[in-house]
C-alpha cells in the first residue's frame, strides 16, 4: 500500500470508530481553541458545529467537560501570535487552526496544534519533518496541490474549450500559497497553457490585477485560497462575471458564496478529521506523533445560478460529474 493510501485509510479509520477515544477523566475540563487569519470559527459556525459534534461523539460535551474558545485575525496576520498567546494563557489543551501563517505562529508558541486546512504542503514549507512523523506539537490535514492543480485546470477547460491562457491569483507573501501557485503554474505549463501570474499582497493589489487582466484578457481564472483572497473573493467573483470569464476556486465555500465552481478537499471532512485528532490529543496523544492525514473527499461544486447570470454555459457532461450543483 502506498504511503498516501495508508495515511488516508488511517484517518478514515479514526473517523469511523468514534468510541475508540472517549473522555475518561472525571472532573476534568478539556479546552479547545480555534485560530484563523480571517473570521473566528465559533461554536455557532459551520466548522465549529462540526468540531463540537465529532467531539461530543467521543465523550467531550460543550458546557460539561468541554470548553471552546475562538479567535480570528480578520485578515491581519500580524495579530496571530497575540491571539495564540491569549489561548495559551488560558491553558487551552489544543488549538485547531486554518492557514499557513497561523500554523507558523502556533509552532513558534509551542502549543498543541491541529491544522484543519490551508497550510499548503507542510513538508515542503518545513512546517513539519514528514507526513508520517510531523514532530513538534503539530498534526492535521495536508494539501495535495500538485495533483489537484491539473484537475482544476482540466475542469476549467471543460467550460472554456479554447482555454490557452489562465490568470492565477495568489498571496505572494504566504509561502504555503506561493508553493501552491507554483504547483498550479507547473501543471498549466505541462498542459500547454500560458500563465498570467497575478501575485497580490494587500487589497489594493486586486485593482492592479483586474487592470492587468482587462488589458490582456485571460481565458479563465484560478485563484489560490488564503486569508487575503478569501476576504476579497467577491471582488473576483464580480470581475469574472462582468468579463464572462470562467473561474475555478479551491474550496467548496467559494462556489457556494457565488463563485462559478470549485474543486478541492471537502471542508466538512477536514473539520471532522481535525476533531478526531483533537480527541486523540485530549486522550494523551502527542500531536507530533500523529501522521498528517490526507483528505478522501474532493467534491466538484458548480454554481449554476452564477453560470446562468453571467451567460456561461456548463456542459452537461461536467454537470453530470458535479457532486453538488447550486441552482
Amino acid at each position: 500500500m502506498k504511503r498516501r493510501e495508508f495515511l488516508a485509510v488511517l484517518g478514515g479509520a479514526a473517523l469511523s470508530r468514534p468510541g475508540m477515544a472517549t473522555a475518561d477523566t472525571p472532573g476534568r475540563l478539556y479546552r479547545v481553541g480555534t485560530v484563523t487569519p480571517i473570521a473566528p470559527v465559533t461554536a455557532e459556525s459551520r466548522g465549529g458545529k462540526i468540531l463540537i459534534k465529532v467531539l461530543e461523539e467521543r465523550g467531550f460535551r460543550l458546557g460539561q467537560n468541554l470548553a471552546f474558545e475562538a479567535r480570528g485575525a480578520l485578515g491581519d496576520v500580524t495579530m496571530l501570535p497575540a491571539l495564540i498567546a491569549e489561548l495559551k494563557a488560558k491553558s487551552v489543551d489544543v488549538i485547531v487552526i486554518i492557514g499557513y501563517p497561523t500554523a507558523m505562529a502556533a509552532k513558534a508558541a509551542g502549543i498543541a496544534t491541529v491544522a484543519a486546512s490551508g497550510v499548503g504542503d507542510p513538508v515542503e514549507t518545513r512546517l513539519i519533518e514528514s507526513l508520517a512523523h510531523p514532530g513538534g506539537k503539530i498534526t492535521g490535514i495536508s494539501d495535495v496541490a500538485a495533483t489537484l492543480s491539473a484537475k482544476r485546470l482540466s475542469l476549467l477547460k471543460e467550460v472554456s474549450p479554447k482555454l490557452s491562457k489562465v490568470a492565477m491569483l495568489w498571496n505572494k507573501d504566504d509561502l504555503g500559497m506561493t508553493m501552491r501557485y507554483q504547483a498550479s503554474a507547473k501543471a498549466a505549463q505541462a498542459l500547454g497553457l500560458t500563465v498570467q501570474a497575478l501575485g497580490v499582497r494587500e487589497p489594493d493589489d486586486f485593482d492592479e490585477a483586474f487592470s492587468v487582466m482587462s488589458g490582456d484578457l485571460p481565458d479563465g481564472i484560478l485563484m489560490v485560497a488564503d486569508a487575503l483572497t478569501i476576504l476579497n473573493r467577491e471582488r473576483v467573483f464580480e470581475f469574472a462575471a462582468v468579463r464572462r470569464l470562467p473561474a475555478i476556486y479551491e474550496f467548496d465555500e467559494f462556489a457556494r458564496d457565488g463563485g462559478l465552481m470549485s474543486y478541492g478537499a471537502d471542508s466538512a471532512e477536514s473539520f471532522e478529521r481535525a476533531a478526531a485528532l483533537v480527541a486523540r490529543i485530549f486522550n494523551g496523544a502527542n500531536p507530533g506523533d500523529l501522521p498528517f492525514e490526507l483528505p478522501t473527499r474532493y467534491p466538484l461544486v458548480i454554481n449554476l445560478k452564477t453560470a446562468k447570470a453571467t451567460g456561461l454555459e456548463i456542459p452537461p457532461t461536467l454537470l453530470a460529474l458535479a457532486d453538488e450543483v447550486i441552482e
